[in-house]
């Protein structure tokens, strides 16, 4: 009994997900627009860190006589910028897109326009929502965040950061739309530079922010689609076609 009990609730996941996706695709067939159904990811990077502050504790206590080892450090190594763990990975920003799909399964997506699907939007905080898009010669990573920025009042949070450098960033403006019941909310920006963290984007507020009523007015049964649009500017589309 507890064998079929757990297949038969996996096949409803399953049919929910395919329904959830086609009625996505029913809604944005008419503009020609890729969909992509991403589910959440629980954040296990605060828990991770709160391990690893006590681990250091416990090798400083226990290692306090010895001299410190003096680390050389490449500048030109960034950290991994995945938000959903604590990753220990270093690497030159062009690898960067690989070891985010090798190591964190994290999908990417091709063209100009697409529409993030996110389920499960009443899932607690922490949660995280994550795609790579990939147009106009470069990559960027498009982070859905549902966190508490105030105790007991979650926000969601959505930002889209180029994988490259600032000045890279600058040539590019990237659009999020949500449409739904005759509402329609857009937020237009440059994007940020994945060296700039997506935490601190976050914390300083420079990004899509809703708070839970609003998300619940964009919501379909707890699916919140966001249209996505990125067009290079005008000196960079000139730079390109010479």
């Amino acid at each position: 009994m507890l064998f079929f009990t757990q297949c038969f609730g996996a096949v409803l996941d399953l049919i929910h997900l395919r329904f959830q996706h086609y009625k996505a695709k029913r809604v944005f067939s008419a503009a020609g627009q890729l969909v992509c159904v991403v589910n959440p990811t629980h954040s296990l990077k605060y828990v991770s860190n709160r391990h690893a502050v006590g681990q250091t504790s416990m090798e400083q206590g226990s290692l306090h006589s010895h001299h410190p080892l003096e680390r050389v450090h490449d500048p030109q190594l960034i950290p991994c910028m995945c938000p959903l763990f604590s990753c220990q990975w270093e690497g030159h920003v062009e690898v960067v897109v690989s070891h985010l799909r090798q190591t964190h399964r994290i999908n990417i997506l091709h063209g100009a326009e697409i529409v993030f699907l996110a389920t499960d939007m009443h899932l607690p905080a922490p949660t995280d929502w994550i795609i790579m898009h990939s147009c106009l010669g470069h990559h960027f990573l498009l982070v859905l965040r549902k966190q508490e920025k105030y105790e007991g009042h979650p926000q969601f949070f959505a930002t889209m950061m180029l994988i490259g450098t600032p000045t890279q960033a600058d040539n590019f403006t990237y659009r999020l739309e949500l449409n739904r019941n005759q509402r329609h909310l857009k937020w237009e920006a440059t994007p940020r530079s994945v060296l700039e963290c997506v935490d601190s984007v976050i914390s300083d507020g420079d990004c899509l922010v809703l708070n839970t009523s609003l998300a619940q007015l964009f919501s379909d049964n707890g699916s919140l689609a966001i249209g996505i649009a990125i067009t290079a500017s005008k000196v960079h589309a000139a730079e390109a076609e010479m």
